[in-house]
């Protein structure tokens, strides 16, 4: 009986021990998305996410022109902008997740 525990506890420890995906990764995976920087011009000139576009967050409106069959993904310096710009882009009928800051995402970098 003991031995059936141990292998048990041992298998639920290796079971956790893969690294999983941030969230954004395997909704990348389809292709489908624009990663929108948010943050000021000469921010995203001094590095971002490889292929982000870059529109200020105060520049979000209904004028805005983005593809509203990809998924968006925001993010800016420390999530407070992307987060409005979150808010901004659901309430105009996009698909739109937050990123957050742009130190901690596990994205490639330019």
């Amino acid at each position: 009986m003991k031995k059936i525990i141990l292998f048990l506890f041992i298998s639920l420890c290796l079971c956790g021990c893969g690294e999983k995906k941030p969230f954004y990764k395997e909704l990348m995976e389809n292709g489908e998305y624009i990663i929108l920087d948010v943050r000021t011009k000469e921010e995203y000139e001094n590095g971002h996410i490889k292929n982000a576009i870059n529109i200020s967050y105060e520049q979000i409106n209904k004028e805005v022109d983005l593809d509203k069959e990809k998924t968006i993904f925001v993010y800016c310096k420390s999530g407070n902008r992307s987060k409005i710009a979150y808010t901004t882009l659901k309430d105009l009928g996009y698909t739109v997740y937050d990123l957050g800051a742009f130190d901690s995402l596990d994205l490639e970098k330019e």
